[in-house]
C-alpha cells in the first residue's frame, strides 16, 4: 500500500467515526485530517524504528496536542477531536486475533498478542495523559508570566 492510500483510508476512517459518534459536521474535516496526520506520524516512524509502542505514543501525543490547540481555537471540547483522531492507532484488528487464537486454544501466540495489545492500549492512553500534563503545565507558565507582567 502506498502512503498516499495510508493517509486517504486513515482521513475517511477518522471522519466515518466522526460521523457515528455525532461529532458536529463542521468539525469532521479537522478530525479527518487529525486522524490523517497521526495515523502518518505512526505509519513513518514504525516503518523507520521498527517499534510499534514508540510510533504509537508519539502519534498518540500528536494527537492529542492538535487536539487540545484545535479545541481551544474553535471553542469545542477536547474529545470531539481526540477520540476520532486515535481511531486509526487502536489495535483492534490484533485484539480479534488474540481473542481468536484463545478460542482455538493456541495460548502461546494468544498470550503474545494479547501483551502487545495491551502495550500499544497503554501507550495511548499514557500519550493522552501525558498531553494533558504538557498542556497544564504550558497553561500554569504562561499564567504565572501573565502574573509577573500585572502585579495587580
Amino acid at each position: 500500500m502506498t502512503i498516499l492510500s495510508q493517509l486517504i483510508t486513515s482521513f475517511f476512517a477518522t471522519g466515518a467515526f466522526g460521523i457515528i459518534f455525532n461529532a458536529p459536521k463542521e468539525s469532521l474535516v479537522k478530525c479527518g485530517l487529525i486522524g490523517m496526520g497521526g495515523w502518518l506520524i505512526y505509519y513513518l516512524l514504525e516503518d523507520y524504528l521498527d517499534n510499534p509502542i514508540v510510533a504509537t505514543l508519539a502519534a498518540t501525543i500528536f494527537i492529542a496536542v492538535l487536539s487540545q490547540e484545535l479545541a481551544k481555537f474553535y471553542k469545542t471540547p477536547v474529545i470531539i477531536f481526540s477520540v476520532a483522531g486515535i481511531i486509526p492507532l487502536v489495535p483492534g484488528g490484533l485484539a480479534y486475533d488474540a481473542m481468536r487464537n484463545f478460542v482455538e486454544n493456541d495460548y502461546n501466540s494468544a498470550i503474545a498478542l494479547a501483551a502487545k495489545v495491551l502495550m500499544l492500549a497503554g501507550s495511548i492512553a499514557f500519550g493522552l495523559v501525558f498531553s494533558e500534563v504538557i498542556n497544564q503545565v504550558v497553561r500554569k507558565i504562561n499564567q504565572h508570566k501573565i502574573r509577573l507582567k500585572n502585579p495587580l
